[in-house]
C-alpha cells in the first residue's frame, strides 16, 4: 500500500510536466519569454556602449549587458503600465492631478491598445470562416475618413444621435471595402489576399484625394476639418488623459463576435466553412453566402476601429500613409489563435509594447523598431512551436491524442 501511494506522488510530477508541456498555452508563454531575450541580445549588440564594456574586460561586459537589458525593459514596463510607487503615492495623496500623472501611461496604453483590439477581432473573425482579410488597414482608413466627414457635416444633432450616427456610417464604410472582396471571391473565385491588397491601395490613394481635396480644411493644408464636439466619443477622466468609451466598446465587439462565432447558428456555419468548405456544401451551408457575409462583417468591424479612433482620439484625419494597425492585427489575430476573446490578451500585449516603446526609447537611445522585432520573434517561435519544444525539453503530445490545428484555409497542419 506504501508503495502506491509513494508511485503515485512520483508520478503526480511527472503527469503535470507532461500535461504542461502539451499546453499550447506554455507554447505561447515561452514564446513571449524567448523573444524577450532575443530582443534584449539584439538591444545590446547595436549599443556601443556594451562593445566599450566588453572591451574593458568579459565579465564588465555581461555585468553592463544585463544592467542595460533591466534599463531598456524596465523602462518598457514604466512606459507601459506607470512607475507602482507613484501610483500607490498618488492614491494615498488623493491629489487627482498626481493620479492623472501616475496613472497616465496604463491608461493611454489602453487607448493605443483599443484599435489593436477592435481589428484584431474583425480579422480573427474573417479567419474563423475561412477568409484571408488582408484589407483591414484599408478598411479602418475608410470607416475613420467616412466617420470623420459625418463628424464636421451633420451640425447641431445632440451627442446621442451624433456619435452612433458618425460609427455607423464608418462601419458601412467598413463593410463596403470588406464586401466588394467577399462577392468577388464567391462570386468569380478571385483570391481574397490579392483583392483586400488591392482594396488597401485604392482606400489609401482615395483618403489622401478626400484630404488634400473635397474634405480638406480651408485654412490648413494636408488636413482636414475637425469634427464637430457632439460627435466626440465620452471620455472617463479629464486632460491629459484620453480613456475613452472606445475601450469598452472593443471589450464589447469581442465578447459579441465570441458569442456569435461559438453559441449561434451563424457562427457555427462560419467555423465550418472556415474549416472544410467542400463538406459545408455537402451539409447544405450556403458557403458562398458566409464568405461574402464574413468579408462584410470583418470589413465592418474594421471600420468600427477606424470610426473609433477618429471620434476617440485624432478629431480630424492627416495626410499619411498607414497606420500599422491593420497590418499588426492580422498577427494579433493569429497569435490569439483566432479566439476573439483570447484576442483581447494579444491586443493589450501589442498596445502596451507600443506605448512603452516611446519611454524606453527615451530613456535609452534603442529606436522603437525594437518592439516589431520582439513581435517578430514571438509570431516566429509562436509558429514553429517544435522550436520551442526542443530549446525547453518539452514533451511533444502522446500519438494517441495529437494536436491538430487548423489553417485558416481548412487544412490540417
Amino acid at each position: 500500500m506504501e508503495e502506491k501511494v509513494d508511485s503515485g506522488k512520483k508520478n503526480f510530477f511527472k503527469i503535470f510536466y507532461e500535461e504542461i508541456s502539451k499546453s499550447s498555452f506554455t507554447i505561447i508563454i515561452l514564446a513571449i519569454f524567448t523573444g524577450l531575450i532575443l530582443g534584449g541580445i539584439i538591444a545590446c549588440a547595436t549599443t556601443k556602449e556594451i562593445y566599450d564594456a566588453f572591451g574593458e574586460s568579459f565579465s564588465t561586459g555581461i555585468i553592463e549587458s544585463l544592467k542595460f537589458i533591466w534599463k531598456t525593459y524596465s523602462s518598457l514596463f514604466r512606459g507601459s503600465f506607470g512607475n507602482p510607487k507613484e501610483m500607490v503615492d498618488s492614491l494615498f495623496s488623493g491629489d487627482s492631478a498626481l493620479i492623472r500623472k501616475a496613472f497616465k501611461p496604463f491608461l493611454e496604453s489602453l487607448v493605443v491598445t483599443t484599435p489593436y483590439l477592435i481589428t484584431g477581432v474583425a480579422i480573427a473573425l474573417g479567419f474563423q470562416a475561412g477568409v484571408l482579410n488582408m484589407g483591414g488597414e484599408g478598411q479602418l482608413f475608410m470607416g475613420s475618413i467616412m466617420a470623420g466627414w459625418a463628424g464636421w457635416t451633420f451640425k447641431g444633432l445632440p451627442p446621442i444621435i451624433h456619435v452612433p450616427l458618425a460609427l455607423l456610417i464608418g462601419v458601412l464604410a467598413g463593410a463596403l471595402w470588406g464586401f466588394i472582396p467577399g462577392w468577388l471571391k464567391a462570386k468569380t473565385g478571385s483570391h481574397e489576399v490579392i483583392t483586400t491588397i488591392m482594396m488597401n491601395y485604392i482606400s489609401f490613394s482615395l483618403s489622401q484625394y478626400l484630404i488634400t481635396g473635397p474634405f480638406q480644411d480651408p485654412n490648413e493644408s494636408f488636413k482636414t476639418r475637425f469634427i464637430e464636439e457632439s460627435a466626440h466619443l465620452f471620455r472617463f477622466f479629464e486632460d491629459p488623459l484620453r480613456l475613452h468609451i472606445g475601450f469598452i466598446i472593443a471589450i464589447a465587439v469581442a465578447v459579441i463576435a465570441w458569442y456569435v462565432l461559438y453559441k449561434t447558428t451563424w457562427g457555427f456555419e462560419f467555423r465550418n466553412v472556415g474549416l472544410n468548405p467542400d463538406a459545408s456544401k455537402y451539409a447544405g451551408i450556403n458557403a458562398s453566402l458566409v464568405t461574402i457575409l464574413a468579408m462584410t462583417f470583418s470589413g465592418a468591424i474594421a471600420g468600427l476601429s477606424g470610426a473609433v479612433e477618429m471620434l476617440g482620439v485624432n478629431f480630424r484625419a492627416v495626410q499619411s500613409l498607414t497606420t500599422g494597425y491593420g497590418w499588426d492585427a492580422i498577427a494579433i489575430a493569429l497569435l490569439a489563435k483566432n479566439h476573439p476573446l483570447v484576442v483581447i490578451i494579444t491586443a493589450m500585449l501589442f498596445g502596451f509594447m507600443r506605448q512603452g516603446s516611446r519611454i524606453m526609447q527615451i530613456n535609452t537611445g534603442i529606436p522603437i523598431d525594437i518592439i516589431s522585432i520582439l513581435q517578430a520573434f514571438i509570431l516566429f517561435f509562436i509558429a514553429a512551436p517544435a522550436i520551442i519544444r526542443t530549446i525547453y525539453r518539452l514533451k511533444n503530445p502522446k500519438e494517441t491524442e495529437p494536436e491538430v490545428e487548423i489553417s485558416v484555409s481548412g487544412e490540417k497542419l
